[in-house]
């Protein structure tokens, strides 16, 4: 199969896959919704959702969620009954689009959530959100897209590589959930060939300035926000969270590591969380919200 069969299956089987998981569904009666506001200058994909539960008279703290699907594939709308079970835990949650590969390729992705945490910044008030009580979470390739912005918003010397300037928001935590992390990796010997279409490369070319933006790892310092890294038994990125989370202890960021499910449990897998018809997805996104309150 080649790389563009593999996205065409990818984006009708997984879609298929979303939707059945999520057919007994229906949005919880005390959810208030903010649908398909304008977040940038991309059209559809540059919507984004807010959800939140409760009275308005109160800044409320934010998770921003960046949705998984191999860099190629993904939407909010298959998201927003995760993101609404996580906002009737006590937070105002952005779910939102953002430009895929390969028509869009890095650093398009970390543009628009850039633009995502500049809505907040200039806009998050109209919304009830408090900019100053920020979350991100990310599972997937929505794991790996979110911890490489962290990197970016936290290091000034890795932020002077990109062209976008830092809004004035205070990320306190991440979900990094059944994510891959190591760019530098994937761009190396094996190349990753989804990953490739994201970072617009292929084998033996990447530029030197390239491959400086994507060397994530050389980046991460003290100053990453505090981080709950997720995986199951039977997440086949499992494997990617403990070097992650051995990483982010060396820089001394405040961390946990999950690892959820069991051998006899091949259900709990790749990105459970987002099944909110598993026990353990609340159980899991029990714990990581409790990881949140920590930290605003």
């Amino acid at each position: 199969m080649t790389t563009e069969e593999k996205i065409q299956d990818i984006r009708v089987n997984w879609a298929a896959s979303d939707r059945k998981r999520d057919e007994n569904l229906t949005v919880p009666s005390d959810i208030k919704a903010f649908y398909d506001i304008s977040y940038g200058p991309h059209g559809n994909e540059n919507l984004l959702d807010i959800y939140m539960t409760g009275g308005l008279s109160k800044l409320k703290p934010v998770i921003v969620n960046i949705h998984g699907g191999a860099w190629v594939y993904g939407c909010k709308e298959i998201y927003r009954f995760y993101c609404m079970s996580l906002a009737e835990r006590g937070f105002a949650v952005v779910n939102a689009n953002y430009r895929l590969a390969p028509e869009n390729t890095f650093p398009s992705a970390l543009e628009d959530v850039n633009k995502i945490m500049t809505f907040i910044a200039q806009r998050g008030r109209e919304y009830h959100l408090d900019s100053s009580r920020v979350i991100v979470t990310g599972d997937s390739a929505g794991a790996q897209i979110a911890s490489h912005y962290a990197a970016v918003f936290s290091n000034p010397e890795f932020a002077s590589m990109f062209d976008f300037e830092i809004p004035s928001v205070k990320i306190r935590a991440m979900g990094l959930n059944c994510g891959t992390y190591d760019a530098a990796k994937m761009t190396g010997e094996g190349l990753d060939d989804l990953f490739a279409c994201y970072a617009g490369v292929t084998a033996g070319n990447i530029s030197e300035g390239k491959a400086e933006m994507l060397d994530v790892f050389k980046y991460i310092n003290e100053n990453f926000p505090p981080s709950f890294v997720m995986t199951a038994v039977h997440d086949f990125l499992k494997d990617e969270a403990e070097p992650m989370f051995r990483l982010l202890k060396k820089n001394r960021v405040p961390a946990v590591l999950k690892i959820y499910g069991a051998e006899d449990r091949p259900d709990i897998s790749h990105i459970f969380h987002v099944n909110c018809n598993l026990e353990e997805a609340g159980i899991c996104n029990d714990d990581e919200c409790a990881f949140f309150r920590k930290w605003l």
